[in-house]
């Protein structure tokens, strides 16, 4: 059967790898480290998603200086490094779906707002160096998502048509940033934010499973 689409960007944290353990607790560690109040893990869902820098701010009480936020921002950003594969692992069936995918052909992309090297050093660990086509996370030589360039970016290395183009994530920020770009948007339900969020922003598609999106990008019809 003819392939619907030929390659899949996927989002990483709350997509590819249940990574909330981890960041939850190198956030409480950094504030502990400071005599704040630290976050159960089920708050963290709500912080995660749109960086790092965002993430500081939104765990630090209303009014903290920037200052502040930048200095914990760099403690942050050392201690997670070494401490980023402690609890995290992959969703259950997705290293089975990656490897079905890259067989039938279809070009694998990470898009994270992780930094970038950060991104590549977890992608490699948890899935090897071969996997994927491209992996990018975040830099200063593009905005993040939910900014559209960096998908621009990938469409054009890969020589690839908007329409050729599956986009997963699991929050408002992956669907926004599909619809940014003009992908199409398939939103996983087993991830760090709602069912009803990924509705909300016009998911094409939801995937309650890894299989689920095997045949979104194989062009068979999802059943919900």
């Amino acid at each position: 059967m003819q392939k619907k689409y030929k390659a899949v960007i996927f989002d990483l944290d709350g997509t590819l790898l249940n990574t909330l353990d981890d960041l939850a607790d190198s956030c409480n560690h950094i504030l502990a480290l400071k005599g704040l109040p630290t976050y159960p893990v089920s708050r963290y869902p709500a912080f995660v998603g749109n960086g790092a820098a965002i993430l500081m701010k939104r765990i630090h009480p209303e009014g903290t200086s920037q200052d502040e936020l930048d200095d914990s921002l760099r403690k942050f950003t050392e201690y997670y490094n070494s401490h980023k594969d402690i609890k995290t692992i992959p969703y259950p069936g997705i290293p089975e779906l990656l490897q079905k995918l890259r067989a039938e052909g279809i070009n694998l992309c990470v898009l994270s707002n992780k930094p970038h090297e950060i991104s590549r050093e977890i992608i490699r660990e948890y899935f090897g160096g071969d996997l994927f086509d491209v992996v990018m996370g975040k830099s200063p030589d593009y905005p993040v998502k939910p900014d559209p360039t960096s998908c621009q970016m990938i469409l054009s290395g890969l020589g690839l048509d908007k329409s050729e183009v599956l986009y997963v994530g699991d929050s408002n920020v992956d669907m926004q940033t599909a619809k940014n770009a003009g992908l199409t948007k398939c939103g996983v339900c087993w991830g760090f934010r709602s069912e009803d969020e990924l509705r909300a922003e016009g998911a094409d598609y939801l995937a309650h499973s890894a299989e689920d999106i095997s045949r979104i990008a194989g062009g068979h019809k999802n059943e919900e």
